[in-house]
């Protein structure tokens, strides 16, 4: 049969021209078989390949989001870019964009006085050693996710503002011990940003906040009880002299005007209600921190009534009225 249909095959292609005799010779040799075959694995374990590939890049997340998230957006609301803002004290008009959900819904916004214009408190800013602080987590230890709204905390230092500094430089591999604040006020006003407002500061052990939502506190690390640092910026005043060092008292000679009106001035830039501006002390769970200790919590809203106050912003009209 082989042979009777390779004689055929040849009658017939008698007149045909020499390249299609040539791959008449490949199917009369019947080596054809084989070599297709090759080329018909290559495909596939080409096809294979570019099919793994294609799974593999699809599984992958596009922006894969770690739980010790950087920036939450909540926060831009908060504290101003640090140093920006003090370099650019002018008075801006704001500009608001109104809501393409809601229309129609009025907002209740802080913004700063002509009296906050006025004052100009000198600043320094100094860098903490990265085991003093940390990311603001999205979620807690449980995987549930964190949308506490922004509290500031009250501080006092407790000793020398460089003394201070100088224990937040220092790297500190013990978790227990580690402590940093986003800010001091020192004795004559100057503001001394340190931790960013976008980062965590250990400034509270074991704390929570009492508020109109109930008890706020969140545990992102297994080994240490929950806190209120991940949504709490922590602001100290400088200890006066007469109080430096010393433990078990429960007063002193209290803080400079300076000291009031530099701490007003900072915290008259966020979006933080008084309501949600505490202390150490009222956070402590264990009830041993006292700081800020003679803080006259009566001169400060006072002071910071006067450098910020409520306006309404319409949204239907994109009007800000006071």
């Amino acid at each position: 049969m082989v042979m009777f249909h390779a004689k055929t095959q040849r009658s017939k292609a008698a007149k045909l021209p020499e390249v299609i005799l040539a791959i008449l010779s490949v199917f009369r040799n019947m080596k054809f078989r084989a070599w297709a075959t090759r080329v018909l694995l290559i495909f596939l374990v080409l096809a294979a390949l570019i099919v793994t590939l294609f799974i593999g890049g699809a599984r992958q997340p596009q922006n894969q989001t770690n739980s010790r998230n950087s920036l939450d957006k909540s926060w831009n609301q908060y504290l101003p870019s640090q140093l920006q803002s003090v370099l650019t004290i002018k008075k801006k008009e704001k500009i608001f964009t109104p809501s393409p959900a809601n229309n129609h819904q009025i907002n209740l916004v802080y913004t700063t006085t002509k009296e906050f214009s006025k004052y100009q408190p000198d600043f320094k800013q100094f860098r903490v050693d990265p085991s003093n602080y940390g990311d603001r987590y999205t979620v807690d230890i449980h995987g549930l996710p964190l949308n506490n709204q922004a509290i500031i905390v009250l501080h006092e230092t407790s000793n020398s503002v460089s003394s201070a500094i100088n224990f937040f430089q220092t790297p500190h591999d013990d978790e227990s011990v580690q402590a940093s604040y986003h800010a001091i006020i020192t004795l004559q006003g100057t503001v001394v940003y340190l931790v960013p407002p976008e980062k965590r500061a250990f400034g509270a052990g074991n704390s929570v906040f009492k508020g109109v939502n109930g008890v706020e506190t969140v545990q992102t690390n297994p080994s240490l009880p929950p806190s209120v640092n991940n949504f709490a910026y922590h602001v100290s005043l400088e200890t006066p002299p007469d109080a430096w060092g010393k433990n078990n008292i429960d007063q002193h000679s209290g803080y400079t005007q300076a000291q009031y009106d530099s701490l007003a001035w900072l915290i008259a830039q966020s979006q933080v209600p008084d309501d949600r501006i505490t202390t150490h002390r009222a956070v402590d769970v264990a009830g041993k921190k006292v700081d800020p200790l003679s803080f006259d919590s009566s001169k400060f809203f006072k002071k910071l009534h006067s450098f910020r106050q409520f306006k309404t912003f319409n949204n239907a009209n994109n009007n800000v009225s006071e």
